[in-house]
């Protein structure tokens, strides 16, 4: 009887052991996985951010980047302009940048020229590479720092949402070009070669 009992407590041990062994590998696996995700992330922000650019330069003239049609309320101008917006407040929070957002006036702004819309993206694609690639395991898997109103989520997957977001906003004013200026050309703002490599 002892030695099935010492047979039995030496199989618990060691599926005890594999179980641990598997789960620290599970945690090495997510600290490499979150690291990369990071990376993965800002370059597409950075992907986002140049395709806006190239959008508003695809506007023929700077009074058509602020026009909009019945059924749609924001202007490209306006979405490029909220999202530079969005992404410096990001690296103010994450990077201290020093940025100071004021939402309502990335909606209430008219009248920029193209270039000033693009020196805005520009602003913001150098403020947001440093502050994500700073960032360690334990930055991205705390909450994030800024004010959420209310809500709690992991800063990685904040930045995933915030990434989705740019993104719809960037097909948004791809296609408000379209309509405003009846220019069905196509951007190709969001391809995969600026995300090849390792």
């Amino acid at each position: 009887m002892k030695t099935t009992d010492k047979n039995t407590s030496n199989a618990d041990e060691s599926s005890k052991g594999t179980a641990l062994a598997g789960t620290l590998e599970d945690e090495d696996r997510m600290t490499n996985t979150t690291a990369a995700v990071a990376s993965d992330v800002c370059r597409m922000f950075i992907r986002e951010l140049d395709g806006f650019r190239h959008e508003v330069e695809m506007f023929p003239d700077d009074v058509s980047l602020w026009k909009v049609v019945p059924g749609i309320t924001n202007s490209a101008g306006t979405l490029a302009i909220h999202v530079a917006g969005n992404l410096r407040w990001i690296g103010a929070v994450l990077g201290s940048s020093g940025y100071v957002r004021n939402r309502d006036a990335e909606f209430s702004r008219r009248g920029l020229t193209r270039e000033e819309v693009k020196a805005e993206l520009d602003r913001a694609k150098n403020e947001i590479e440093p502050a994500i690639r700073m960032l360690n395991d334990a930055a991205l898997a705390a909450p994030f720092p800024g004010d959420m109103h209310g809500m709690t989520m992991p800063t990685r997957r904040f930045l995933i949402a915030l990434e989705a977001h740019a993104a719809f906003h960037l097909g948004q004013a791809g296609y408000i070009r379209r309509v405003v200026t009846g220019d069905a050309t196509s951007s190709h703002p969001i391809e995969t070669q600026p995300l090849s490599g390792t």
